[in-house]
């Protein structure tokens, strides 16, 4: 009976592929995906990390750029490092410094929650609290802290729900 193919099997030279581009390849995908653009833009994969981050200005150690002051170490370790490619850091402060863009809005069910809500009862936050569409039962302080939100998120919308409720009142 044969022996069975698997664990003693001599290992065999493959002629056929090119080491070369198998080791690139490996390396590739070994490397992390820089997310920063700027970082991505600016780095040398033939240097180290540290050496990257220094040409660039940035720290790659927090610990020895801001070290705790004590008087021998301080004069030892702090050491001027010249910075070669300084867009990187203009380009990451100008980033920086523009506004922050949210896109965030209310819900739907949650706005006509509160228009319902002030439609119906104005000012009331006792009553509203008592209302069957307070499903989660909430409290009148807590009712007032949402109405106070739909202020913040729509003032020109509750300035003319306020205006249509007074002409309601002008005209009854």
């Amino acid at each position: 009976m044969p022996k069975a193919k698997g664990k003693n099997r001599k290992k065999k030279f493959d002629y056929k592929t090119d080491r070369k581009k198998l080791k690139r390849k490996m390396a590739k995908k070994a490397a992390p995906r820089i997310e920063c653009a700027q970082i991505r833009n600016a780095w040398n994969n033939k240097k180290s990390v540290a050496q990257n981050l220094a040409e660039m200005g940035l720290a790659s150690d927090p610990n020895r750029t801001l070290p705790i002051r004590k008087v021998k170490k301080m004069a030892s370790t702090v050491r001027e490092k010249v910075v070669i490619n300084p867009h990187v850091i203009n380009e990451l402060e100008a980033e920086a410094s523009l506004p922050e863009v949210t896109m965030s809005t209310l819900s739907k069910e949650f706005i006509d929650y509160v228009r319902h809500m002030i439609e119906t009862y104005k000012d009331n936050y006792k009553a509203m609290a008592r209302d069957d569409l307070n499903y989660y039962q909430d409290t009148p302080h807590q009712i007032k802290k949402k109405i106070e939100s739909y202020k913040r998120f729509y003032p020109s919308e509750y300035a003319s729900l306020n205006a249509a409720l007074q002409q309601k009142m002008e005209i009854s």
